[in-house]
C-alpha cells in the first residue's frame, strides 16, 4: 500500500484573517527561534532531529513564516535527508503560537509546505509527530518502518508521505542530513580586530 499524498480542503477560520503565509526572512530569526522556544522548550536543541539540522541550511523556498498583523505566528521548515538512499526531505519544527492554534493556521502552513515541496519536484516528505495529527495530510508509518534516527525516537511517531508513487519504496537505515552547510553570519570587524584578522592571514 502506498501512502499518496492526500489533498484535504484547509480552510482558516474567519476569525483567522488577516494572516500571511511567507518565505521565511532574514528579520523573522529572532521571533522564530522565541516562538521555537515557547513551544518546544529550551531542550529543544538536544532533540534526535535536531541532529539533522544542525549546521545545515533549509531546502530552498522551503522555509516558510506564517504573519499576523506584522508579527510572526508560525513557522515550518523542511531539510534535505538521505532516507536509507533514498532522497527526501525532513519537515520539522513546524509551531504555531498558542492563541492562533484554533484558527486553522498550522493546517494551511502544513499544506502550503507540501504544495511548495511538491511544485518543487521532491519525492517525499518525512517527519516525526503525532500520526492522528499528520494522517489528515497523508502522512502514515506505512514506507518508514525500516528507517532510523540518529538518536531515540518512538517508532510510532516517524512517519512518511510520498509526493511522488514509490519515492520511498525500500527506504532502509539510517535517515541522514545531506542539505547545504548553514552559512555563518559575518561579523563586522573593526579597529584592532581587523588589523588582528589581516595579520593572522
Amino acid at each position: 500500500m502506498t501512502a499518496f499524498r492526500k489533498t484535504t480542503p484547509v480552510a482558516l477560520t474567519t476569525d483567522a484573517a488577516p494572516f500571511a503565509i511567507r518565505a521565511e526572512r532574514a528579520s523573522d530569526v529572532v521571533a522564530r527561534e522565541a516562538l521555537l522556544d515557547a513551544c518546544f522548550g529550551a531542550n529543544r536543541h538536544t532533540r534526535t532531529c535536531q541532529r539533522l539540522r544542525d549546521g545545515r541550511a533549509p531546502a530552498e523556498g522551503l522555509a516558510l513564516s506564517v504573519v499576523r498583523q506584522g508579527r510572526l505566528v508560525g513557522t515550518v521548515r523542511l531539510w534535505h535527508v538521505s532516507a536509507g538512499g533514498a532522497p527526501a526531505l525532513m519537515l520539522g519544527p513546524l509551531a504555531v503560537e498558542a492563541s492562533c492554534r484554533s484558527l486553522g493556521v498550522g493546517a494551511a502552513l502544513m499544506e502550503h509546505a507540501l504544495d511548495l515541496a511538491k511544485a518543487r519536484g521532491h519525492g517525499a516528505v518525512i517527519l516525526l509527530g503525532d500520526a492522528p495529527y499528520y494522517a489528515r495530510f497523508g502522512f502514515s508509518p506505512l514506507k518508514t518502518g525500516e528507517l532510523a534516527l540518529p538518536g531515540p525516537f518512538e517508532r510510532d511517531r516517524l512517519l512518511g508521505l510520498e509526493l511522488r508513487a514509490g519515492a520511498l519504496d525500500d527506504a532502509w537505515g539510517m535517515i541522514v542530513p545531506t542539505g547545504m552547510a548553514a552559512r555563518r553570519p559575518r561579523t563586522k570587524l573593526t579597529g584592532k580586530a581587523r588589523r588582528l584578522v589581516t595579520h593572522a592571514a
